[in-house]
C-alpha cells in the first residue's frame, strides 16, 4: 500500500466532516469483520493501518498447538516457523496475512461496512451539532415542496418546514432562498430531523436581533411578542439605557430597519410598543392607535375594562378582534372594549343598582368594618370576588364565606325589586372580551366595520 490509500482516506473524511483517525479506525475495523467472517473466527483479528506509510497490515492470533483442530485459531510448530523462530508448543503469536489474500467477497464485506458506519457517524455528527443549535437563526436552500412541508438544504444537513410553521399566503419554489429559525432536532432511524419555522415569535426575535444592533448587544430588550404570522404581531421593547429610545431603534431612519422585517415576513404588519412595569399603561400602549377613554383594573382577575372613543372602538378591536386579542396576548391580561357611550352606561346603571354592604341586614356590624377593610364596599363587590379571598379575610371560613356571599344575592334582589324602573331604560352595555389564550378569530361586529 502507499499514501494514495492515506489521500482516499483523507478525501472521505474531508467530504464526511469526520476525522481521519476515526475514518481509519472504522476501515480497520470494517477489514477485521470481513477477515472474521472468511475464517469464521471471533477474537484473533487484528487490523492495523500505518498512518505514515499508509500499509494495512492484518494478523491473525494463533496458538501453536501439536495437532490442529482450529485451523482459524491454531496452527503447529511447522506452519508457525514460516513466520518465527525458535517457536514452541503453546505459544500464542500474531500471523501477517497478505491483504490480497482476502478475496473480492471479503473486500466488498469491508466496503459496505465501511459506507454504513461512515454514514452513522456522518448522521450522528450532524445530530450533536444542530441539537445545540436550537433557536438559532439559518439560512438554505429550498430543495423541494412535497405535499406542503418545504423541503430546506442546509448544506451538511436537510430540514423541514412543516405547514403549521409556515407563513401564511407565502410561497416558495425549488432553489429560493429561505431564513428560518430552529425549532427541534430528534434523531430518528432515517438520521437527524431537523426542524424550521418561519411562523413562531423566535423567527421574528431572532429577525430584530439580526436588524437591530442594540437588541443584539442588550441595550434594548424584548419583554414580549404576540403574533398571528402572515397577518400582524406586536412587540413589547424596553431599553436599558434612558438615552435611547426602544420603539425609535426598532423603527429605524424613516423606518428602514423595521421595514426590513416586514419584508422577509412576507408584509406582515408589526406594531412596535414600549414596554411597562404598570399594566394600565402596558395595555394601553398595546392597544395604539386607539384612543383610550378609561380603564378599570381588576387586579384578582388579573382582567380589565377599556372604554374607547365611539369613532375608536372598531379601531381597538380590529378586523375580526385582531387587535384587541394580540394586545391580550402581549400583556397577559383580559381585556373587555367597549365604547365611551356604553361606558358611560354600564357605570350609571352600576352605581344606580349599588348595595352598600354597610345596608345588608344578614351581616354582623364587626364583619362588615372586615368586609371594608378588606376593599369590599358593596354587595357587588362580594359577588365579584372569589370565594378564597373572602376566606383570606380573618374568621371567615368555607360556611361564612357562603353565608356572606348569600346575603349579599339577597340583598342585590331585594334592592332590584324595591327600585322603580326608569322612564328610559338605559342601553345595554356589550363588550368583547379578549383573553391572553385566545387562537381563533373573534366575532366580527357590525360597528368593527
Amino acid at each position: 500500500m502507499n499514501y494514495d490509500i492515506l489521500e482516499a482516506f483523507g478525501q472521505i473524511a474531508k467530504e464526511k466532516n469526520l476525522e481521519l483517525d476515526y475514518v481509519l479506525q472504522t476501515v480497520e475495523s470494517a477489514l477485521a469483520s470481513a477477515v472474521k467472517k472468511k475464517y469464521n473466527t471471533e477474537d484473533n483479528v487484528r487490523v492495523e493501518i500505518d498512518r505514515t506509510e499508509g500499509e494495512i497490515k492484518v494478523f491473525l492470533t494463533k496458538k501453536v498447538v501439536e495437532e490442529v483442530g482450529n485451523p482459524g485459531q491454531e496452527m503447529t510448530v511447522e506452519e508457525a516457523s514460516e513466520y518465527y523462530e525458535d517457536v514452541e508448543i503453546g505459544q500464542v503469536l500474531d500471523v501477517p496475512m497478505a491483504f490480497e489474500d482476502f478475496g473480492r467477497n471479503a473486500i466488498a464485506t469491508a466496503k459496505q461496512i465501511l459506507i454504513q458506519r461512515v454514514r452513522e457517524a456522518e448522521r450522528e455528527k450532524i445530530f450533536q451539532e444542530y441539537k445545540n443549535r436550537v433557536g438559532e437563526l439559518v439560512t438554505g436552500n429550498v430543495q423541494q415542496v412535497d405535499k406542503g412541508n418545504i423541503i430546506v438544504n442546509l448544506g451538511r444537513a436537510e430540514a423541514i418546514v412543516p405547514p403549521r410553521e409556515q407563513i401564511r399566503k407565502e410561497k416558495f419554489r425549488q432553489g429560493d432562498r429561505i431564513r428560518a429559525v430552529i425549532t427541534e432536532v430528534q434523531d430518528t432511524n432515517r438520521g437527524p430531523q431537523i426542524t424550521l419555522s418561519r411562523g413562531s415569535t423566535d423567527f421574528l426575535k431572532k429577525l430584530f436581533e439580526l436588524e437591530v444592533p442594540e437588541i443584539a448587544e442588550r441595550i434594548i430588550e424584548i419583554r414580549a411578542m404576540a403574533r398571528e404570522a402572515g397577518e400582524r404581531s406586536k412587540v413589547a421593547v424596553y431599553s436599558n439605557d434612558d438615552r435611547i429610545d426602544a420603539v425609535g431603534a426598532c423603527v429605524g431612519v424613516k423606518g428602514v430597519r423595521v421595514q426590513n422585517i416586514v419584508r422577509e415576513l412576507n408584509n406582515e404588519r408589526i406594531d412596535i410598543v414600549p414596554w411597562s412595569s404598570e399594566p394600565m399603561i402596558f395595555v394601553t400602549k398595546a392597544l395604539a392607535p386607539a384612543k383610550i377613554v378609561n380603564v378599570d383594573v381588576y387586579p384578582p382577575d388579573k382582567k380589565m375594562l377599556v372604554a374607547v372613543a365611539d369613532d375608536k372602538l372598531s379601531l381597538a378591536i380590529g378586523k375580526a378582534g385582531q387587535n384587541a386579542r394580540l394586545a391580550a396576548k402581549l400583556t397577559g391580561w383580559k381585556i373587555n372594549i367597549m365604547s365611551a357611550t356604553e361606558y358611560d352606561a354600564l357605570k350609571k346603571s352600576e352605581e344606580e343598582e349599588k348595595v352598600d354592604i354597610e345596608t345588608v341586614e344578614e351581616i354582623g356590624a364587626k364583619m362588615i368594618q372586615k368586609l371594608l377593610h378588606s376593599g369590599f364596599e358593596t354587595a357587588q363587590d362580594v359577588i365579584r370576588a372569589d370565594r378564597e379571598r373572602l376566606m383570606s379575610i380573618e374568621g371567615v371560613g368555607e360556611k361564612t364565606a357562603d353565608k356572606i356571599i348569600a346575603a349579599c344575592t339577597a340583598a342585590i334582589e331585594k334592592a332590584a325589586i324595591e327600585r322603580e324602573k326608569p322612564e328610559e331604560p338605559a342601553p345595554a352595555a356589550s363588550t368583547l372580551e379578549f383573553s391572553p389564550d385566545d387562537e381563533g378569530q373573534a366575532p366580527p361586529r357590525p360597528e368593527d366595520y
